[in-house]
């Protein structure tokens, strides 16, 4: 079959898939893994910036928090969802790359995942999903083989980028008066509104999420 009808295809049942099943209890894990991805890339603008990460708490209904002091805060408040977009977008790019062994990938996620969890993660939700999600990408990475490896890291870094495109949609755009990382960052500038920084977001994440897919129709 040629390589980019293959890819079509691929993508394809994946976008169907998961719109079907985004909603599930299959899906769910992966939508609070991007909230943690979420959470961590505001903490390492914090650290990066020479604040202090305080803690970092998830909740059931697909929420979550960052507690830091110091830094710089425009940074920190702008990492969250460019930050989880990024973070998809190497997932993907590394379970394209037939030189990268994705069971590794997948299991320094995992391993990652317990460690963030264990020093920084303090809310009851967040402990047990965190440990649980970690233990189960170890598992994957030494139990499902290089194939499978390979499409659950494609399936991890695609559902990271999407999701970060309709998180904005559903923070800042549906519901402006939340009190988004959006509605902070317009408070601390003074620029424009929570609507403003979310629509400049959702551009910035629609035009990674497209070049993605761009590079690996090219690929195929």
């Amino acid at each position: 079959m040629n390589g980019k009808l293959r890819f079509l295809l691929s993508f394809g049942f994946f976008f169907v898939a998961l719109w079907l099943l985004w909603d599930t209890a299959l899906v769910y894990p992966l939508k609070i893994f991007v909230v943690l991805l979420h959470e961590v890339s505001h903490a390492i603008a914090v650290v990066a910036t020479g604040g202090t990460l305080d803690r970092i708490t998830l909740d059931p209904l697909q929420g979550g928090a960052t507690y830091f002091q110091g830094g710089n805060a425009f940074l920190a408040l702008s990492a969250g969802y460019l930050g989880s977009l990024i973070w998809g977008g190497i997932f993907f790019t590394a379970g394209r790359n037939n030189r990268v062994r994705t069971d590794w990938v997948n299991g320094a996620i995992g391993v990652t995942g317990i460690l963030l969890t264990i020093f920084y993660v303090r809310s009851g939700f967040g402990i047990a999903f965190g440990i649980f999600f970690g233990a189960a990408m170890v598992a994957a990475a030494k139990n499902i083989g290089a194939r499978w490896n390979r499409r659950l890291l494609l399936t991890i870094g695609l559902t990271s980028a999407l999701y970060a495109v309709l998180d904005i949609k559903s923070d800042v755009l549906d519901r402006p008066e939340l009190e988004s990382d959006a509605y902070m960052l317009a408070e601390l500038t003074g620029i424009g509104s929570a609507m403003t920084w979310g629509i400049l977001w959702m551009a910035i994440a629609v035009v990674f999420t497209g070049w993605l897919l761009m590079r690996a129709w090219d690929d195929a």
